[in-house]
């Protein structure tokens, strides 16, 4: 335990909110020495006053790490330990030390609002963290945040960008994220039970110092005029975390649009995540939506790695056109983030199960990557550039997604109601290519009697805030389709879905026409049915795309 003379260690904590999601600022700290009572008090403000004699201070320093025990964590599950971590993690990030968890301990988390902000290295090891999400101050807190050191700032001389624009003029310290917005023009004006009136314009991609554009996660919208631009420097070190098992006591909110960000936010670029598990128990009828958690934005190049999570049991609640609607709930959240990857992951619950709502959600995002991994979906709401599923299995909700650049589908077996579904509610547009190759497809799980290649919808009658468009070229090679148990009625599988069961003839006019697939090609697609493969039950729709079968 810490005693004698002291150092002072303010916490100011602080979190900011945007998009529903809660990002935490950077630690501020403040140190002092001076002679009086030892340990961890909370000032007149709130904040955390820690206090670590100087012979304390030699030794961690010595040590290399500092645990939690160091600071007055129990680790008996009973005992609100957060401060103690908070402390830890303030004191480790100030010294540049490891931060080790006890072993055998568990750790439990009240519903305080506090966070601990994660600056060095952290292994979690084999202790367990108990999360109480029953009663909690402030929903958007959340619980370890992992910050850079490094400030954002404004880019004031750039007054436009253009698609696929190779540099910008800046004067850079090193590596930048850059973000940008056009709050004057609206895109993802979404469409449904869940309508609204679209996102501001939005990009962001990595640049060196030399202000040079990474062509691997492009620059794709033109910006006429920039209402905000801003550059984050990319730490260059990595930083890991490992180990962990992470329970939620959930929350027992009505079921509103109120999202719990009760997680591990990652805020940082270069970080690898590892070992980590993710339990949920107290689930009832009825609670508020969570915002993944582990929760990824404003960053690049994060991985993580050989981890376990749980699919959130689905609510419902009235939507914004006043009917009902299920609330997306998600574990996994990625949001303006490029470079991100998921290797080896699982979850607790069946991918199969329907009453879980698909673990994955992420937006204004680049390069995502699922691989090794067994989830029960992949989705991309406004917007994916480029992204890769490669050697999983994906469940019930499957691949839904729009964006641009190449969706490329290796060596998974898929479980959805399609083998892609482009999202109708953001106009089924997918810029760029598909491709899948040998790949098993079971249609809905072989509990339907139709099955679509490719869904989506489009009347043409939306604006979206953007031309939509299907993918120019479809590339399906070695495709096995397990449709065995489909029933009498089982027409076969069909390339394209109904996508406008209106537009039967000429006679139908798109306000915002829709630019159909020009070509796809087929390479050794086979049937358990033993059903040919069809184009559509609207045939007049795809009229114009070359098929091209090989013979």
């Amino acid at each position: 335990m810490i005693k004698d003379s002291f150092l002072t260690v303010l916490l100011v904590l602080g979190a900011w909110v945007t998009q529903g999601q809660t990002k935490g600022s950077p630690d501020h700290v403040v140190i002092t020495s001076q002679k009086g009572k030892s340990g961890i008090s909370t000032n007149p403000n709130g904040d955390l006053q820690l206090n670590v004699s100087p012979r304390d201070v030699a030794k961690f320093k010595a040590a290399g790490r500092v645990r939690y025990r160091d600071f007055g964590a129990r680790g008996d599950g009973k005992a609100d330990d957060m401060d103690a971590i908070a402390a830890t993690h303030a004191f480790a990030n100030r010294h540049g030390l490891l931060v080790k968890a006890d072993p055998e301990a568990t750790y439990y988390i009240g519903g305080k609002e506090r966070t601990a902000f994660i600056q060095t290295d952290t292994d979690f090891g084999t202790a367990s963290f108990l999360i109480d999400d029953t009663q909690v101050q402030n929903r958007n807190t959340s619980v370890f945040t992992v910050s850079s050191e490094l400030k954002p700032f404004k880019l004031e001389t750039i007054p436009s960008l253009q698609k696929n624009q190779q540099k910008i003029e800046a004067s850079l310290p090193g590596p930048c994220l850059i973000t940008v917005t056009n709050a004057n023009v609206k895109h993802y004006i979404r469409f449904g039970l869940n309508q609204n009136n679209g996102s501001s314009q939005t990009d962001i991609f990595v640049v060196d110092k030399t202000g040079k554009v990474d062509m691997n996660a492009p620059i794709i919208w033109d910006f006429d005029q920039i209402t905000d631009i801003s550059a984050l420097p990319i730490d260059e070190k990595p930083l890991t975390i490992t180990g962990g098992r992470f329970t939620t006591l959930a929350n027992k909110a009505e079921s509103n649009y109120t999202y719990y960000n009760r997680n591990i936010a990652i805020r940082r670029s270069n970080v690898l995540v590892e070992g980590l598990q993710h339990h949920i128990q107290g689930e009832e009828d009825h609670g508020a939506p969570y915002g993944g958690f582990i929760n990824i934005g404003d960053c690049a190049y994060v991985t993580v790695k050989n981890t376990m999570l749980t699919g959130h049991k689905t609510y419902s609640t009235i939507g914004a056109a006043g009917k009902p609607v299920s609330m997306g709930t998600y574990d996994l959240s990625v949001n303006r983030a490029l470079h991100v990857s998921f290797i080896n992951c699982s979850q607790t619950n069946d991918i199969n199960d329907r009453t879980y709502w698909g673990i994955l959600g992420s937006n204004f995002s680049k390069n995502l990557l699922y691989d090794g991994c067994t989830l029960s979906r992949f989705d991309a709401h406004q917007g994916v550039a480029n992204a890769t599923i490669r050697n999983s299995t994906l469940g019930h909700m499957g691949i839904n997604a729009i964006g641009s650049g190449v969706l490329l589908v290796e060596n998974s077996t898929l479980r959805g109601r399609s083998l892609v579904n482009l999202r109708p509610d953001y106009g089924s547009s997918w810029q760029g290519e598909v491709v899948i190759r040998n790949c098993v497809f079971v249609p809905a799980g072989d509990k339907f009697i139709s099955a679509d290649l490719i869904s989506g919808s489009y009347s043409g009658q939306h604006n979206f805030g953007y031309t939509c468009y299907m993918p120019q070229r479809i590339t399906i090679e070695n495709l096995r389709i397990d449709d065995s148990g489909h029933g009498e009625t089982y027409r076969g599988t069909a390339l394209f879905a109904n996508f406008n069961p209106q537009m039967t003839d000429n006679t139908y006019q798109e306000k915002f026409p829709y630019v159909i697939t020009k070509e796809v090609i087929l390479r050794n697609i086979t049937t358990t049915s033993g059903k040919a493969l069809r184009i559509s039950d609207n045939p007049f729709m795809f009229r114009e795309v070359k098929v091209d079968t090989g013979q």
